[in-house]
């Protein structure tokens, strides 16, 4: 017999093994789901739902369908993931049966997709309440608020699914506008809103943004939905800078920090402005970004039809490499600027707040990482379904990563890290003294992160 010459040992395989779990982190996101009442609430919510002599409980069915794309799934066949392993995550539908619940719920979309963001309302509540001092919400103030970034992204519909539509950039499919709660530089986000639509939606639509920002405001624990005050920010790129949209928000009392698009008559207006006006900007790391300046120019620019309060800052800098300037550049700089209604801070400092809205694309990316890659069902509202269990995933994922690894640095890792370092990490199950056991792999390198997680999660009182 010849020796092998393969870098990898040579295995006798075969398929009889017994006991073994794939995925045996995600444990952590089920404790996390019954530690914040998620699943109990979307139980309760989803109830006038459930047919008489159903055998799953719809909230169940709704709760594994975002733990499997918290694994990476991206369809509702994905769920098989799970039914492979009953003794961890319990017994799991069939494909029919959470087909036939997704077109039920679909056909009642409105009512169901409250009932949902109840649930998520209730379990965020809780999620913030056990995190403490590390919760989005933790000592806010006005000079401190606890932050709202929107943004739309565009989504490829791969076949002719009911309103997908040809978007600006010349694709075709969907044009949702999402809201996420910024964690800091400590940690990652968590979305609050979200509303599906067709690809063609106009980026600056005032409404969408309203519709959109007033469901947020309606997911934050202890503030008022109506008027919250300055203790949030609402951060957005130039598409919300509309007289509508920040009229708005002004007169909901809201502080916000939104993009603004300059007119040809006001860079000639900033040309009057001295250079000694001009500040030098910073960095994320707050120290003196060479090659960049910024101004506060609310009294340069006529803002007569704009909210009262309102100021315009503005940032010049040079052009990155082979980056192209627009006609409303000056002097061979890029000007950028945002409107803001907060009064008190320097100017280099409300400059770099305004930028770290940038987080916001990675919250979006992630999100792609978690079902958002696309919209998998046929009909319109089946999709708005499947957007909301895209953000109950997303939630799962932030509150265990809250709640379970907390000073550690997976409170900050993206989905495919996560999932590649602590969720796919296999065990086995095992049965002594009539209870069951999972024993994670021992040689696994965050097996013990896991185990951690486990025990903050077992200690954290039970929801009211």
């Amino acid at each position: 017999m010849s020796k092998s010459t393969s870098s990898y040992p040579t295995l006798s395989v075969d398929a009889t093994g017994t006991g073994v779990v794939s995925h045996a982190g995600a444990v952590t996101l089920l404790r996390t789901a019954e530690a914040t009442g998620l699943t109990a609430a979307l139980s309760q919510s989803l109830s006038p739902w459930r047919k008489p002599l159903a055998h799953f409980n719809p909230g169940k069915i709704i709760t594994d369908l975002a733990v499997s794309l918290t694994l990476g799934g991206d369809c509702l066949a994905d769920i098989a993931t799970l039914r492979e392993h009953s003794a961890v995550f319990g017994t799991v539908p069939s494909d029919p049966t959470v087909s036939r619940l997704i077109t039920a719920l679909s056909a009642d979309a409105p009512a169901v997709l409250t009932a949902i963001e109840t649930a998520r309302a209730s379990a965020r509540a809780t999620a913030w309440g056990h995190a403490g001092e590390h919760a989005p919400d933790h000592d806010i103030t006005a000079q401190n608020p606890i932050v709202i970034d929107l943004d739309a992204t565009l989504v490829t519909a791969h076949s002719e699914k009911e309103n997908a539509a040809p978007t600006y950039k010349r694709g075709y499919g969907f044009h949702p506008l999402l809201a996420f709660v910024d964690h800091g530089t400590d940690g990652t986000g968590e979305p609050v809103a979200a509303v599906l639509r067709p690809g063609n939606a106009g980026s600056n639509t005032a409404d969408d943004h309203i519709a959109v920002t007033r469901k947020a405001l309606a997911q934050l624990p202890n503030l008022h939905a109506v008027r919250p005050g300055k203790k949030v920010l609402v951060r957005t790129d130039g598409a919300g800078a509309s007289h509508k949209y920040l009229t708005w928000l002004h007169n909901r009392g809201v502080s916000y920090s939104i993009g603004f698009g300059l007119t040809d008559a006001m860079v000639t207006a900033l040309a009057d402005a001295p250079e000694s006006a001009w500040s030098v900007a910073v960095d994320h790391a707050e120290q003196v970004r060479d090659g960049a300046w910024v101004i506060d120019a609310t009294g340069l620019l006529d803002l007569t039809t704009w909210p009262t309060g309102m100021r315009v800052i503005i940032r010049k800098e040079r052009p990155h490499p082979g980056a192209q300037l627009r006609f409303t550049d000056a002097d061979g700089l890029r000007l950028t600027a945002f409107a803001t209604n907060t009064v008190r801070g320097q100017v280099q400092d409300l400059e770099l707040r305004h930028r770290r809205r940038a987080r916001c694309e990675d919250r979006i990316r992630t999100a792609k990482d978690t079902g958002l890659t696309n919209f998998p069902l046929h009909g319109f509202d089946q999709n708005r379904i499947w957007l909301a269990i895209v953000q109950l995933a997303l939630d799962l994922m932030a509150w265990t990563q809250m709640l379970g690894f907390t000073n550690h640095e997976a409170s900050r890792w993206e989905p495919k890290r996560i999932r590649l370092r602590v969720f796919s990490i296999a065990g086995r199950i095992s049965t002594h003294a009539r209870r069951i056991h999972l024993k994670l792999s021992k040689t696994a390198t965050w097996s013990t992160l896991i185990v951690t997680a486990l025990t903050r999660l077992a200690a954290l009182p039970a929801p009211a």
